[in-house]
Parts: C-alpha cells; structure tokens; sequence
C-alpha cells in the first residue's frame, strides 16, 4: 500500500493468523472445514455492530473485539450451545492504524480464548463509512437439544442470569446527562457496556430444564414479549428484576432511569423459562456453574405484552419496550 500500511494478506498474517483454530488452515485458504462433535447439532448466529451505533468510535480497540465476539457467544449460550468457532468480518475506515489494529486483534484473542471459540476465517476490506464489524459464530449441541426462543408454557418460572440494567446505565453515564455517580459505579456500569459477559457454563443447564430461553440484547421488556410469542403473557415483579449495586446507586440518584434499565439492551445476560418442577434443579445447576439467577416472574395464560409490576401492585409502563436500529 502506498500509505505504508500493510495489504489485505499481510494484514490478516500478522493480525489474524495467530488466531487460527483447528481447520482454519492458517487462514491461508478461502474457506474453513468445520465438523461437529457425532450426535451433535450445528447452532450458528450472526451480529454486526457498527461505529456509533452499537459502541463509541473512541472505545478501547480490546473492547470493540471482546464485544464483537461476545455478544455472538451470549445468542449460542442461550441456545444451550457450546462454542466451536467463528468468522469475522472486519471494514476498515480510511484512517485505521496499525496501533489500533494490534489492541484489536489482542483483544480478539482474549476473547476467543476466553469463550473457547476460535476464529475460522472471515473476510477484511474497507469501509466507505463508519468502521463495520460482524461476527458469524457456531456452536454445537446434542442433536434436537438445541433450546428454542419460544415454547413457554403458563405456570412456568422466568428467570435471568446476573444483572439487568448496567450495560444501558452505561451508556447513560457516558452522556451530557449522566447521573452524579461515585466513581467506582460509573466504571462499573461502563464496563458492563463495553463487555458482554455470554453465561457459556449455564448452557448445559438450559438444555436440560429450560423451555424457552434467549440472550437479553434489545431490554428485557421487549425481548420478554419476543420470548412469549402467542397464546401466552407473563407477570414480572419488578423488585425480583436483580440489579447490581451500581445500578442501584443510579435509580437512587434518578428513578426516572428504572425504564431505562428494563428497556435499554445490552444485558447479554439469558431469560428463561423453567417448568416448575425442574425449576430446582436448575437453580442447583446453575448455582455449580458459578452463574447467579434470580427468578423475575410466571408465564400466565393470555395475550399482550407482559405486565412489570410494582411493589404496590402498579404496573409500570414504558414508552418503548425496547431498543430498535429503525
């Protein structure tokens, strides 16, 4: 390149190859073999996240790649899937530097290393625009294990993995408006933001007791209501909802914000629902799993969106149910 920075191919030999794993090729091939385990399913999902929609262009490049990644693994997680791999798909804006794509690809390995799911491949160019990212990830379960969004019956449990709320409070922080925090809380609720966390080792016991379940990306309002589907409500106590101490401290400051944080998005956390008897024996595994969940609720008989109610019997109501790009 006559800038002086690397071409397509040294790019992703220097950045991306040491990322390789097991049927990569080294990424020296245009395409990837992929096996899964016998008597095992293929689960594969996709998410882009984009420059000034999905993160600030000023984040930290490890951050920008942890959350690529994670936010792939958390939708596999839910599904009761264990990682296998994953392609990537970077655009580059004009004024990308070397600097910056080193802390991204250090960043990468981190995560994938952390996630037990190793990158296959994928594609680099360059953006006409804003910087583009997208990750393709796959997994594997048991054949016919895999759990799906919907199914949830009335009387079962509904459950979430460990907080609601941080990951949107952290955009919030970050804004001219932000609440006055410590800032011990601030960092905490801008780490959650930057840093999926995907609930990975609660995926064998989602496969074994869950009925329904999904990652918590677009707020945990809307995405209850795309879990519930037809023929089927639920009832939330919004003081089951758990909220980290970080959070708490920021309702403290602005109440108004308790929307924000059950429609805001970004949670990555997983939303179940249980039958009541194996509800015990989720938490148990859960619990040797080393993931926090907290029961929010009941799937009722009915129709329309679920009801979040308030410790005197009100129900809240929100503006919007959740984050939407359009």
């Amino acid at each position: 390149m006559s800038d002086g920075r690397p071409g397509e191919e040294a790019l992703i030999a220097r950045y991306f190859a040491p990322l390789a794993g097991h049927g990569a090729e080294g990424l020296r091939d245009d395409a990837a073999s992929l096996t899964p385990s016998p008597a095992h399913d293929l689960v594969v999902t996709v998410d882009a996240i984009v420059a000034g929609i999905h993160y600030f262009p000023n984040d930290p490049a490890a951050s920008i790649a942890r959350k690529v990644l994670g936010v792939n693994c958390s939708d596999l997680a839910a599904k009761g899937a264990t990682p296998r791999g994953f392609l990537l798909t970077l655009a580059l804006p004009d004024d990308w530097t070397e600097a910056w794509l080193s802390a991204f690809a250090d960043g990468l390995r981190e995560a994938s290393e952390a996630f037990g799911c190793p990158l296959l491949g994928g594609d680099t160019t360059r953006a006409g625009g804003a910087m583009l990212l997208s990750v393709t990830a796959f997994g594997e379960v048991p054949t016919g294990t895999m759990v799906r969004r919907q199914g949830a019956r009335p009387g079962d449990r509904l459950c979430v993995s460990g907080t609601i709320g941080d990951a949107a409070l952290g955009l919030v922080v970050q804004g001219a408006q932000a609440p006055a925090l410590d800032p011990k809380s601030k960092a905490a609720l801008i780490d959650r933001y930057r840093h999926p966390q995907p609930r990975l080792a609660l995926a064998p016991a989602l496969r074994r007791h869950a009925r329904a379940a999904m990652d918590v990306s677009d707020g945990l309002a809307g995405d209850l209501a795309k879990m519930l589907g037809g023929g089927v409500t639920a009832r939330v106590r919004i003081a089951d909802v758990p909220l980290s101490p970080a959070a708490r401290q920021a309702l403290r400051v602005d109440p108004a914000l308790l929307s924000t944080a059950l429609t805001g998005g970004d949670d990555y956390e997983v939303l179940c629902a249980v039958p009541p008897d194996a509800f015990d024996s989720f938490l148990a595994e859960a619990r040797e799993a080393g993931v926090v969940v907290a029961e929010i609720g009941a799937v009722e008989a009915g129709e329309g969106p679920a009801s979040f109610v308030r410790e005197d019997g009100s129900v809240q109501t929100f503006e919007r149910g959740s984050f939407s790009h359009f």
